[in-house]
């Protein structure tokens, strides 16, 4: 792999895929001050990612933009070639489609530039199935963000068996100086870290839900109010150390692993019936109450806002 820019000097950076995650990487790249190239086949898609861009920037503005930063910085192109001409660094984030996403980080890897790094957003495929078609293989990483992008600081970094170590450290250097949370993961895991635990949570929600024991407005108070409130401080591990008490995760283990034999999960999906579907939608309609799309996303993003706040300032880092 020819060598790359060093991340901290990269100031151009091309977004191929506009939709809510895509967009949501265009925002927190502007956010950053970078000059960002856009393409989506869609064609609608520069007028809906300008509109995902503004929704984003007032949250944005609050949690401090860098310097330069500007809406402005946005160029959304004709053609996936122009998006990435000359970009130091650039995010797939097309939907999850294995045919698709192979066949597109192969041109993306014919049109982009030698030796830039070349990003997947995706969910769940591993990038060893993805670079099959890809010339440079070794400059291909998966960057897995959650949503949405120009708020939550996560971003996963893993390579496939033919990318390289570099490309790996390079991209978690990259997303670090880009302002990102990154996990460098040391081998690829399908479905990677954080969503295998958020599925396996969402999995026992449906089984809830599908069974009667439980409302879509239950499942969510138990952990809005309930364990999600540790989360942003302390992860499961730690959050079962401290229920040891004194004696730690050690104590916590000898006492509550008889209850790992008992009957408090169901991992496996339940059937996707009808009904079950119904149910939750009808369900997430009567907790909206009445809140649309936008409204939900602004009541969200005003709360997260005030969670990272909260944890900078325990965390010593001020507001």
């Amino acid at each position: 792999m020819r060598a790359p820019a060093a991340p901290e000097s990269v100031r151009h950076v091309a977004c191929i895929g506009a939709g809510v995650i895509g967009g949501g990487w265009v925002a927190h790249f502007l956010a950053r001050g970078y000059r960002v190239t856009a393409w989506d086949p869609a064609p609608d898609a520069e007028q809906k990612l300008r509109r995902l861009v503004d929704a984003a920037w007032p949250a944005l503005t609050e949690l401090g933009l860098a310097p330069g930063a500007s809406r402005d910085a946005l160029t959304v192109t004709s053609t996936l070639d122009e998006a990435v001409a000359g970009a130091e660094f650039v995010q797939e984030s097309a939907p999850e489609d294995l045919e698709l996403k192979q066949d597109l980080l192969a041109r993306i890897d014919a049109a982009t530039p030698p030796g830039v790094v070349v990003s997947s957003s995706t969910s769940g495929y591993g990038m060893t199935e993805m670079q099959q078609r890809c010339a440079t293989p070794e400059r291909l990483v998966v960057g897995h963000p959650f949503n949405p992008p120009y708020l939550i600081p996560l971003v996963e970094v893993v390579g496939g068996e033919r990318t390289s170590a570099e490309a790996v450290r390079w991209a978690s250097r990259f997303f670090e100086v880009a302002g990102k949370s990154v996990i460098t993961m040391d081998r690829e895991v399908p479905g990677f870290i954080a969503n295998r635990l958020q599925e396996a949570l969402w999995r026992e929600a449906l089984h809830m839900v599908a069974e009667g024991e439980a409302t879509v407005e239950q499942i969510d108070a138990s952990i809005t109010e309930g364990p999600g409130l540790r989360w942003p401080f302390l992860g499961p591990c730690l959050t079962f150390h401290l229920a040891g008490g004194e004696g730690g995760m050690a104590h916590m283990l000898d006492h509550f692993g008889p209850s790992l034999k008992s009957p408090w999960t169901r991992l496996e999906a339940p059937e996707l019936t009808d009904e079950l579907r119904n149910r939750m939608v009808e369900g997430c309609a009567d907790t909206a109450d009445g809140r649309s799309i936008a409204d939900l996303v602004a009541d969200r993003d005003r709360a997260v806002i005030a969670v990272l706040r909260a944890v900078r300032e325990v965390r010593g880092g001020g507001a």
